[in-house]
């Protein structure tokens, strides 16, 4: 049962009417209820309903969860954060104590594969099993992870380890968010996920001043050993404090693993295709090829698998369902926009701007403090305009704000970049909140698992496309700049042109000043193409997801 197309966004309208698109199965009608929040439903809900397949028994009294819930929420969210960055600063004494140096980068990639690969596993494993469960398993294999990584002997055991990382960090992510859905109504989502927004960006700039002072001073294991008094904290107070309401059982059957192993394998094969792909190797090259051929036959072997599932991984619904596929593909050119001010502006701020660390830092952390703010206000604009209005208004002024980078004078001054990413941040808040919050709320318990884990990984999916394709870009923009006016002992590539400006005393100031233009032309470049990614989530927004989203009325 949802509310009417018209109404579906308003919060504690009181009416209700059609079922939601898909869902096939006509519900009972809701009257109004006093204080303007939806009735219960007149009669039980039909069988096959979301409402009766798998819903919380008592759905309709929600209680705020314990301050131990969400303390454990948030160090979960802290732990997959803070390792996303805090290994970043230390891999020059690892490399030195593990040796490796050609094969360091599987530390991240390795992990960012688990993490991406398992993501849709959790999910449905969180529908069919529950939540809790998942948390504490993803929490203590994160736990053995680090363990795992602290202990390595060489370079090969500490990427196999943060593999074993990757697989724990894929539950808490995901779960964390569904959790955080389930356990506050909606009109009280924002917060608690403005809190989430807070925790991320915290540990994403505390990571690698941490990540820097353990690996001089305490010694490089201790940036995996760090997470074991974390995660021991979130996995006590897990178990301990966070209580499942009681499902109808019904909803449990057989775990569909064949579909879960066909999907982390075409996953990983997909995955590691375009993170390596111009790296390792070109593009055109045997590995490439084989690994875009071999992902491809998987996918087709996974769709036949999981069509014939029972309670698949992958069900067909996520992308049936106009809203659900809008906000995948919308999310999903998030990723991809984010490589941009993530990933290429330390590199502008420190290479063409001529600032330290600290001061790149800085310009970086703009957007991080923005972000959760606007986001814990955009209640407040979908309210009234509805979700897909209000993220079709911050995806519009991010378009904007991205351009704009591309306007900046060379050499810009340092203030100019940095309100770039103040609004930056402001703007996204406004588009990513309201686009999570009103597709969590279109589905049951029994189905927001899957759905937010598909949109985690459409959104993961899409950074690692981002950082090939807008990678790329970078690298022959640069290539093409230096062949048209080359200068003596340039690089030809990004990575070394920044790691030629970080040695001054390398370069002529004629050569180094041509260099920090060709970095400028490649990073105005890459936002162009994040402009283009937010002009294309604009237009699915419009094109593809309903004005009104049809959310299921709640008990608020």
């Amino acid at each position: 049962m949802v509310l009417s197309a018209d109404e579906g966004d308003r919060v504690g309208s009181g009416t209700s009417g059609a079922d939601a698109p898909g869902r096939g199965t006509p519900a009972a009608a809701a009257g109004p209820s006093a204080g303007g929040v939806p009735a219960a439903p007149a009669t039980a809900p039909a069988p096959g309903t979301a409402a009766a397949a798998g819903a919380p028994a008592a759905a309709g009294a929600r209680k705020r969860p314990p301050t131990a819930v969400v303390v454990s929420l948030m160090l979960n969210m802290a732990l997959v954060a803070l390792d996303s960055t805090i290994v970043s600063t230390a891999v020059p004494q690892i490399v030195g104590d593990l040796g490796g140096f050609s094969v360091f980068t599987w530390l991240f990639s390795g992990y960012l594969l688990a993490v991406t690969v398992t993501l849709p596993v959790y999910g449905r494993l969180s529908d069919t099993l529950g939540r809790k469960p998942v948390l504490l398993f993803g929490t203590a294999l994160f736990l053995l992870g680090s363990v795992l990584c602290a202990s390595a002997w060489n370079m090969a055991a500490l990427i196999a380890f943060r593999i074993v990382q990757g697989l724990g960090g894929g539950a808490l992510q995901s779960t964390v968010q569904t959790l955080a859905a389930d356990l506050y109504p909606l009109r009280d989502r924002p917060r608690i996920q403005a809190r989430m927004t807070t925790v991320w960006a915290s540990s994403s700039l505390i990571g690698p001043a941490l990540g820097g002072l353990l690996a001089a001073y305490a010694g490089w294991r201790w940036t995996f050993l760090i997470n074991v008094p974390l995660a021991g904290l979130a996995l006590w107070l897990t178990a301990r404090h966070l209580v499942e309401p009681v499902r109808s059982p019904g909803r449990r059957g057989p775990v569909d693993w064949a579909g879960a192993l066909g999907v982390f394998a075409c996953g990983g094969l997909l995955l590691t295709a375009l993170v390596q792909g111009g790296v390792a190797w070109p593009w055109l090259s045997a590995p490439s090829l084989g690994l875009f051929g071999a992902s491809a036959v998987l996918a087709a072997v996974v769709v036949r698998v999981e069509r014939r599932a029972a309670l698949p991984i992958l069900p067909g619904w996520v992308w049936r369902r106009r809203t659900i596929a809008a906000v995948n593909l919308a999310l999903g050119a998030l990723g991809l926009l984010m490589v941009a001010p993530m990933v290429f502006m330390p590199t502008y701020a420190q290479s063409v701007l001529g600032l330290g660390p600290v001061g790149a830092g800085f310009v970086m952390a703009l957007m991080t403090l923005s972000w959760p703010l606007s986001a814990a206000l955009c209640q407040h604009v979908y309210r009234r305009i509805g979700f897909r209005d209000t993220a079709a208004l911050g995806i519009s002024l991010a378009a904007v704000i991205l351009f704009a980078f591309t306007l900046l004078p060379y050499p810009a001054r340092p203030w100019q970049p940095a309100l770039v990413m103040l609004l930056l941040g402001a703007a996204l808040g406004l588009f990513q909140l309201p686009l999570i919050v009103g597709v969590q709320s279109t589905v049951g318990w029994a189905e927001r698992g899957t759905t937010t884990a598909s949109v985690l990984f459409c959104r993961t999916v899409g950074q690692s496309v981002g950082a090939a394709l807008l990678g790329a870009v970078a690298n022959a923009t640069v290539a093409a700049r230096l062949a048209d006016s080359p200068a003596a002992g340039s690089p030809e590539r990004l990575d070394d042109v920044s790691r030629a400006l970080a040695e001054p005393g390398s370069l002529t100031p004629a050569a180094s000043d041509h260099l920090r233009s060709a970095v400028a032309a490649a990073v105005d470049h890459i936002f162009l193409g994040a402009t283009a990614a937010a002009v294309a989530a604009l237009l699915v927004l419009l094109l593809v997801a309903p004005r009104r989203f049809p959310v299921l009325p709640e008990q608020e």
